[in-house]
């Protein structure tokens, strides 16, 4: 899978660059941060790549990030690829509304492990592994997975019937966020930039895509998710994005990592530098057993 493939490159690209490592000197700091901006696109394009058995395709330094990143995904050798620039302009913006998004789990992460010193390499690669997990980096392909699984523009009422039943199970994936009570501001973007997409693609018969588009009109005009101001959220549209750009929902979550990389890398490097820093070490309060009785072996049942 891509995203184990990305894990454990990234953590193993110490092995291959020794120069750069000594993290108490910021010209080392620096180049480290460079490389792991520069070679995680690299990795998870060549991670998709082996997984559908294509060569690899190498960077080119005269294309942009996205554009770059782009072609490597896409284009075959022998075979002239094309990077359309809306598309381009699309993943810029999905890369760029991912990178970095206050305390999360894997920025947690990469500041945790980063406080005992370990290689940046290290860090970012524990970084990937807490964004790999479902609850975190998944939220995008469970969405996708939702409207699959209602199926046809006339599933969604008995679908929405579901979410408002207290006792089901049945959630609205890709509504809603922890931090934003209102429309996610970076939703606004990518609702724009979905659209441009699907347009540019001749993609508004795509039964999925024509789904998202009538669950996203009836779940803002219910009074049920207004009120509870249960608003498609950033994931809604970036799923759908990479959907219609032909990106498999294997790669979902490595894309996320691509993005928050230049985030995570800046949360590492603050946390560095900074002379106050000291080793992380969460507290615990035990809240188990108090004083118990030692009963011996012979009494036991």
């Amino acid at each position: 899978r891509p995203m184990a493939i990305l894990c454990g490159t990234v953590g193993a690209l110490s092995a291959f660059y020794h120069d750069g490592l000594d993290i108490s000197q910021a010209e080392d700091r620096d180049l480290s941060a460079r490389r792991l901006i520069a070679k995680v696109p690299t990795i998870a394009a060549w991670a998709y790549k082996y997984s559908i058995g294509e060569p690899f395709i190498y960077p080119d330094e005269e294309m942009s990030f996205s554009e770059n990143f782009l072609h490597m995904l896409f284009a075959r050798p022998g075979n002239h690829y094309r990077v359309n620039p809306v598309l381009a302009r699309a993943m810029d913006r999905i890369l760029l509304l991912h990178a970095d998004h206050e305390q999360n789990a894997s920025t947690t992460t990469v500041r945790l492990v980063g406080s005992t010193g370990a290689n940046p390499y290290a860090c970012i690669s524990a970084g990937i592994a807490a964004l790999w997990g479902p609850a975190h980096g998944g939220a995008n392909e469970a969405a996708l997975n939702m409207l699959q699984s209602i199926g046809t523009r006339e599933g969604i009422p008995s679908f929405l019937e579901q979410v408002k039943d207290k006792n089901s199970s049945v959630r609205l994936m890709g509504f809603g966020h922890r931090v934003y009570k209102n429309f996610d501001p970076r939703a606004k973007i990518l609702q724009a930039t979905c659209h441009e997409v699907i347009s540019e693609l001749g993609l508004e018969r795509d039964p999925l895509l024509d789904l998202a588009k009538e669950l996203e009109r009836v779940a803002t005009e219910d009074d049920y998710f207004v009120s509870r101001k249960l608003y498609p959220n950033v994931d809604f549209y970036s799923g759908l994005i990479l959907k219609a750009l032909g990106i498999p929902t294997s790669m979902f979550t490595v894309l996320f990592a691509v993005a928050r990389t230049v985030g995570w890398v800046s949360q590492w490097k603050e946390m560095i530098e900074d002379p106050a820093g000291r080793i992380t070490r969460p507290r615990q309060l035990y809240v188990g057993e108090t004083k118990r009785e030692f009963v011996s072996m012979s009494d036991r049942g």
